[in-house]
């Protein structure tokens, strides 16, 4: 039975993301989803001293706007971005085995729309860490609706008598009969990551994948997102 996931391109985001994506036979990504402020589309945690804090590309946000009409304010976000994660994990135990590969993502980081940027940043981090489910975008399949019925027509479109892999976070809002009538399994995906040394007293959650790249290696991070 094939497994499909649909979710919006984030910020470089938490390992949980990469750890659905694992699971997941085909990943489509709502590049033409509505653009929301204070959300993770431009933004994610990473360490902070005593809690975490927030690593954000800056856009230029209107009302109304998908994430693939929304861009970057300011054409110097790659430099201020690097200079706060080299500040922030200079000292890590993987520090300089992953910092080539991350410069070269900036550097490959398309002049583009944020959702272009995302993709590239989420393909980039799968690639690196052997993921290989495919990237479908939202926008490129000419499917339209709202909330679950768009998600049931897109997967019912791309794997049809398959599973519909959702978060926990959707059993809020999904209607399970949808997905059923369509003929589509429903299975609910929740990741608690073990926590790891992030080289100081405590443990901060729920931050970007770089944290446990620059912490554990990419192997370890491996195990992390598998539940090793």
């Amino acid at each position: 039975m094939k497994r499909i996931a649909i979710h919006q391109p984030n910020f470089l985001p938490w390992p949980g993301y990469f750890a659905k994506l694992a699971q997941a036979d085909l990943f489509v990504l709502l590049d033409d989803a509505q653009f929301s402020k204070n959300n993770i589309i431009n933004r994610v945690r990473i360490l902070g001293e005593t809690e975490p804090r927030w690593l954000t590309l800056p856009v230029a946000a209107h009302l109304g706007q998908s994430i693939a009409q929304t861009l970057p304010a300011k054409p110097d976000w790659r430099r201020s971005i690097l200079a706060l994660l080299r500040n922030t994990y200079g000292k890590a135990a993987y520090f300089k085995a992953i910092w080539p590969s991350l410069e070269s993502w900036f550097a490959a980081a398309p002049e583009a729309d944020l959702a272009a940027i995302n993709t590239h940043f989420i393909a980039a981090i799968a690639g690196y860490l052997d993921v290989a489910t495919p990237l479908q975008k939202a926008s490129m399949l000419g499917i339209a609706g709202q909330s679950d019925d768009r998600l049931v027509t897109i997967a019912q479109h791309l794997a049809p008598g398959g599973c519909y892999l959702s978060g926990k976070g959707g059993a809020g809002y999904q209607d399970p009969a949808k997905f059923s009538a369509a003929g589509l399994a429903l299975e609910y995906y929740s990741f608690t990551p073990r926590a790891y040394d992030q080289g100081r007293p405590g443990f901060q959650p729920g931050l970007s994948v770089l944290d446990p790249l620059f912490h554990l290696g990419r192997d370890g991070c491996l195990d992390l997102i598998h539940g090793r």
